[in-house]
């Protein structure tokens, strides 16, 4: 009798158990996240306790004479990541635009989406190898023309390298968005005598402006993580860098790097608080991103 009343309960109320099903499922990830933060804590403790916060603003990194600095890893991500973004909001923004406006359907249309798509799938080794074979030695004929010093590696070819892998997210993302803008508005545009660019520009890209920025914060948090590409093309000099061009490091290189070398406990604790630095630093930036988006999606 039991038996039959909860089976009934089920089938019968299939909105309930999906939304149950749901709020476990978000349950979990809050549980998750939790997870790895307490473990990378835990884990870094006695780097914490014996650097205090000289690690976050130290320059040297030397695990032979036991000095460990975060600062030039941390100097290195951001700007990588920042400048790939700079690098890539052009093509991004042309690429949903063209493919959200200009050729919705038809062959060159498919062509584009499948070749954004392969981009975004495509082993971050293999965009490493590309990298020092075609990107490095172009950038060396380039600061050769500049008078710098041609490394060819460095923070400029890392960031060319992210901007290339971050650009499929956050354009199939601005083109979903460019897709929802409702046909009624563009219209009324136009029959006011609006050309195409300026419903682009005065219609189109305001509407869809939170899910451009979403799509380009999505992208930020890759390359801010993005280890094995960086890793073959940055120069993994553990100083600051001094230029675009200057050979660096970032926090997800070096952690991938010299994690296994790491043998006395306070050298593997700095790697593990510089991973829980890079956390902290993700989970800020986001945090940031989304307040952004929210403004500008109250002023739509």
């Amino acid at each position: 009798m039991e038996k039959a009343k909860v089976n009934k309960n089920i089938t019968g109320n299939p909105d309930g158990v999906f939304r149950g099903i749901l709020y476990i499922a978000a349950i979990f990830m809050v549980v998750l996240l939790l997870a790895i933060f307490v473990t990378l804590l835990v884990q870094s403790m006695p780097s914490i306790r014996k650097l205090g916060l000289s690690f976050f603003y130290n320059q040297i990194w030397d695990p032979v004479s036991g000095e460990f600095g975060a600062l030039p890893f941390f100097v290195g991500t951001l700007l990588t990541s920042f400048l790939a973004l700079l690098i890539s909001v052009p093509f991004s923004l042309s690429i949903s635009i063209f493919l959200g406006e200009y050729y919705k359907e038809g062959f060159v249309s498919g062509l584009l989406r499948s070749a954004i798509e392969l981009l975004a799938g495509i082993p971050s080794v293999i965009y490493g190898f590309w990298g020092l074979f075609v990107l490095v030695p172009v950038v060396r004929a380039l600061e050769i023309k500049l008078g710098v010093l041609p490394y060819g590696v460095g923070i400029f070819t890392a960031a060319l390298i992210l901007a290339i892998m971050i650009v499929p997210y956050s354009s199939a993302l601005a083109r979903e968005v460019i897709n929802l803008v409702p046909t009624d508005l563009k219209e009324a545009a136009l029959s006011l005598g609006a050309t195409k660019f300026e419903v682009i520009r005065y219609v189109v890209i305001p509407y869809a402006r939170s899910g451009i920025l979403a799509g380009l914060l999505l992208s930020l948090g890759r390359a801010l993580g993005e280890t094995m590409a960086v890793t073959m093309v940055i120069g993994n000099a553990n100083y600051l860098p001094t230029s675009i061009f200057a050979s660096a490091n970032t926090m997800a290189s070096a952690i991938a790097n010299e994690f296994a070398e790491a043998a006395d406990n306070l050298y593997l604790a700095s790697l593990v608080e510089m991973a829980l630095l890079l956390f902290i630093v993700t989970m800020i930036i986001n945090i940031i991103g989304k307040y952004i988006i929210k403004k500008f999606s109250v002023e739509v």
